[in-house]
């Protein structure tokens, strides 16, 4: 028996994901003046994919159906942007954007802390009896 729905390990899996999101963004923006870097991403869409895959269960009734659970990795590895050069070095930060991503990133990383502690708070309620 599960004590506990998949939310809980889903939010856990976007708390990692934005965490490898920040190194990223932190790499890129250390290596702003770095000649011939070239900027990291993260794949959003992969590692949305992983998260579904990973909570979802099912029943095989042929042999011949695919597992859910084909991959274990719980993060994907960085995507590096090629072909775009901002600066005369070959550097390809635009330091702009990366400002940006970590706003982005920061609000997210908050929305899904906030969802977390809602989840807990839940609990806590259920535990109490309702009180």
């Amino acid at each position: 028996m599960k004590l506990f729905s998949g939310t809980i390990s889903t939010i856990e899996r976007a708390l990692d994901y934005s965490s490898l999101k920040q190194k990223v963004i932190s790499q890129n923006i250390a290596n702003v003046d770095t000649p011939n870097y070239k900027a990291k991403d993260v794949n959003f869409k992969e590692v949305f994919q992983l998260a579904l895959i990973g909570s979802m269960e099912a029943n095989k009734s042929d042999v011949r159906h695919y597992d859910f659970k084909g991959r274990t990795s719980p993060l994907p590895g960085e995507v590096t942007r090629k072909n775009v050069s901002y600066n005369h070095n070959g550097n390809s930060v635009d330091l702009d954007k990366e400002m940006s991503d970590l706003a982005t990133n920061q609000i997210y990383y908050n929305a899904m802390i906030e969802r977390m502690s809602g989840k807990f708070s839940s609990l806590q309620t259920v535990i109490r009896g309702g009180k």
